[in-house]
């Protein structure tokens, strides 16, 4: 059987199907009670699409059933569709499952699935930090003061302790200092446990032989890629970081364009990060930056920088080797 699911916050329409696309069951039932569901149809294949709340969907599914994560952005004909109500999704799930026409999003194991979690709760902490400190810049501007060096460092609090302001700017630059301090708090027991799961991981030792790579980038560069070997080649993974380039085809003329951005966010900010540094310490890459900006621009160089540091992390997770740059294939 075939088991189209299209999930909700709190309920699930199933369509269940047989090997020549005969619709067998139709149901609709609360999300805690599809392990039942899954007992019943054990063995059998299901998919449900990649939205915010699978992964417990997704873990209760697997312990019975083969299943299929989706990707919907990359399955046009669910994400277009005319019409789109639960019973319609479902019955189109389970029929594109059967006829194999699902575009599958990867799922990491366990311990890349915490580190994930780690560094995508560390990024969203950082932003909400981020904009408590601009609101601080908002009060010193809406009270004619400046001041042109790092404001959140010692030197800076100081200032800021003994700025004159009203009563009312004074508790609302105080309230936002207080958010600040918490989230430094909450952000480096995060980092901490970053730091641990790095330590523990010889994929993120063999990183941190590249110079510009540090702990943090290490550990989105694990999280976002998984395991390598789900990768046949260095082009694969350059695509699936976003970092490979439009080609515009027209006849026998052929021109690259930028980079698509089509893939993994996090891991081309990282690894962006990491050529930004490694281009000033690192012989082969400052090197291939240097030629390529005389001829383009910073950005251009920096990213195809990127692009060829990833091109090394591929063979060198592949290989098992640490970073030796005339050992790579670039």
């Amino acid at each position: 059987m075939y088991l189209g699911i299209d999930t909700h916050k709190r309920y699930s329409q199933v369509a269940v199907v047989d090997d020549d696309g005969n619709l067998q069951d139709e149901i609709r039932l609360p999300n805690d009670r599809l392990s039942e569901l899954a007992e019943e149809y054990a063995g059998s294949e299901a998919a449900i699409e990649a939205s915010g709340n699978y992964r417990p969907i997704y873990e209760m599914l697997d312990e019975h059933l083969d299943v299929t994560l989706v990707n919907s952005s990359k399955n046009r004909i669910i994400a277009d569709a005319a019409v789109k109500t639960d019973r319609v999704d479902a019955k189109r799930l389970a029929q594109m499952l059967r006829a194999d026409m699902l575009a599958e999003s990867y799922v990491p194991p366990d311990e890349i699935r915490v580190l994930r979690d780690l560094v995508r709760t560390r990024k969203s902490l950082v932003e909400e930090r981020t904009a408590e400190k601009n609101r601080v810049r908002a009060v010193l501007t809406r009270t004619d003061n400046t001041y042109d060096n790092e404001l959140f460092g010692p030197t800076g609090r100081e200032f800021l302790a003994e700025l004159s302001l009203s009563d009312a700017n004074r508790a609302i630059l105080e309230a936002h200092l207080s958010v600040i301090d918490a989230y430094d708090e909450q952000i480096e027991k995060i980092e901490e446990k970053i730091e641990r799961k790095v330590l523990e991981s010889p994929v993120a030792q063999r990183l941190l032989t590249i110079p510009g790579v540090g702990q943090y980038t290490a550990a989105v560069i694990v999280a976002e890629i998984g395991e390598i070997d789900r990768f046949d080649k260095d082009k694969q993974l350059v695509s699936y970081a976003g970092l490979d380039p439009v080609v515009h085809q027209s006849g026998d003329k052929e021109v690259r364009g930028s980079i698509s951005k089509e893939g993994s966010a996090p891991l081309r900010w990282a690894l962006v990060q990491c050529a930004s540094i490694a281009v000033r310490c690192d012989e082969y890459l400052g090197n291939f930056y240097t030629r390529l900006e005389q001829r383009k621009n910073h950005q251009i160089a920096i990213v195809a920088t990127a692009r060829k540091m990833l091109v090394s992390i591929f063979h060198m997770l592949t290989r098992k080797e640490p970073y030796d740059p005339p050992g790579v294939s670039a």
